[in-house]
């Protein structure tokens, strides 16, 4: 195997790639993720983005921690989070395989070339041309799927439906600045309902429902940003759970893995 036994490096720490993170890491692999300074993840408590503002942070039981880039390393112990866009760990670390989980939904911008495989997360990427495996994001039957050729469905710009609701269960931004919460993640709201302040503007909840996710306050948006999610599902969502759409498309990671030969560090 080359590279560190059973080590992964993931580019992103938000929803789909936590929910990676957990399966790898619940199967014994070792893994580093790699995010930005200020990410916009909007359902926090399911993220390991949340530790580059919290030091530490847990989905699902799963640990996280942030660290210095120089001080990460695929080893046992928690989910490592580094603050490195660039992926300037990467030579260094060597893991076994890299999963680019941006899901910019555009064709990636380059990582640093090495000797590990490349499995792309959704649109944009293209078997061959990007990554050796690109990995289904799209609501449907084939989320998940694993694609050795070709490339994912192309970005609908439509939500997936939660519920029987998609674009009205999504919060925007109504003017540039700071999210002032006025609700917390997990609390019950209703049609019509100010959740938050942006700008001095309210964000307003467009049904019932369970408040799933908000975009942590130290990030600055912009007007129309996505900044929150309310679940209709209500009482019977919780939002510190992982999808069944993040936990499928890890399940489409680890086939990859499986296919590659790489298994986990204990049995490395």
């Amino acid at each position: 195997m080359n590279g560190a036994a059973g080590g992964i490096w993931i580019q992103g720490a938000g929803e789909l790639a936590s929910g990676v993170a957990v399966r790898l890491w619940r199967a014994g692999y070792r893994v580093v993720m790699a995010e930005v300074a200020a990410p916009r993840a909007v359902r926090r408590l399911v993220t390991f983005a949340e530790a580059v503002h919290a030091g530490r942070h847990a989905v699902e039981e799963v640990p996280g921690e942030l660290r210095r880039v120089d001080a990460a390393a695929l080893a046992p112990g928690p989910v490592v989070v580094v603050i490195d866009p660039e992926a300037t760990a990467l030579p260094r670390l060597r893991p076994a395989a890299v999963v680019d989980a941006r899901m910019t939904k555009l064709p990636p911008a380059a990582l640093p070339f090495g000797p590990w495989p490349l499995i792309g997360l959704g649109p944009g990427f293209r078997c061959g041309r990007d990554a050796l495996f690109v990995v289904e994001t799209q609501r449907g039957p084939q989320l998940g799927a694993l694609l050795d050729r070709g490339e994912a469905a192309p970005n609908s710009g439509v939500p997936g439906l939660v519920g029987g609701e998609d674009r009205r269960r999504l919060l925007r931004a109504p003017a540039a600045g700071r999210c002032l919460p006025r609700r917390r993640i997990g609390d019950l709201v209703t049609a019509g309902e100010c959740v938050a302040e942006i700008g001095g503007e309210p964000v307003v909840s467009r049904l019932d429902g369970r408040l799933r996710g908000l975009i942590h306050p130290e990030v600055e948006v912009v007007a129309g940003e996505k900044v929150g999610d309310v679940d209709p599902r209500g009482a019977a969502v919780d939002p510190a759970r992982i999808s069944d759409k993040a936990l499928a498309v890890g399940g489409g990671v680890l086939e990859a893995l499986a296919r590659l030969g790489i298994g986990p560090a204990a049995a490395g």
